[in-house]
C-alpha cells in the first residue's frame, strides 16, 4: 500500500502541471524526439527535458537514446494506477450519493 501510494503521489504530482499533461497528449499519438517535442512548447530544450524527467520518474513516459537523439514515448504503466484510484474514489462517492438519496427519500415530507 505504501509503495502504491508513492506511485500515485508521483503520478499526480507529474500530472499537476499543464505542460506535462500536454506532453502526454502529444505522445499519445506517437513516439517523438525530445527536440521535436520542444517545438510545440514555448520553452528551452533544457526546460522541456526537466518536464520529461518528471514524467519519466512517475513511470508515465520512457525515453531512449538513439544515436544523438533522445526519443520519448508513453510509459508502460501509463495512467493505469491513476485510473484505478479514480475508479475506487468514484465508487465511494457514488455510494455516498446513494446513501444521501435514500435518506432524502426516507425523510421526504417530514417536517
Amino acid at each position: 500500500m505504501v509503495q502504491s501510494q508513492a506511485i500515485l503521489d508521483r503520478s499526480f504530482a507529474a500530472l499537476s502541471d499543464p505542460t506535462r499533461r500536454a506532453i502526454l497528449m502529444r505522445l499519445g499519438s506517437s513516439e517523438v524526439s525530445i527536440g521535436s517535442l520542444s517545438e510545440h512548447f514555448e520553452m528551452t530544450l533544457t526546460g522541456l527535458q526537466k518536464h520529461v524527467r518528471v514524467l519519466e520518474e512517475a513511470g508515465l513516459v520512457t525515453t531512449k537514446k538513439v544515436g544523438r537523439v533522445r526519443h520519448c514515448r508513453l510509459g508502460p504503466r501509463r495512467l493505469e494506477d491513476v485510473a484505478k484510484w479514480m475508479a475506487s474514489y468514484r465508487s465511494m462517492l457514488e455510494q455516498r450519493l446513494d446513501h444521501l438519496e435514500d435518506f432524502l427519500e426516507r425523510t421526504k415530507g417530514t417536517p
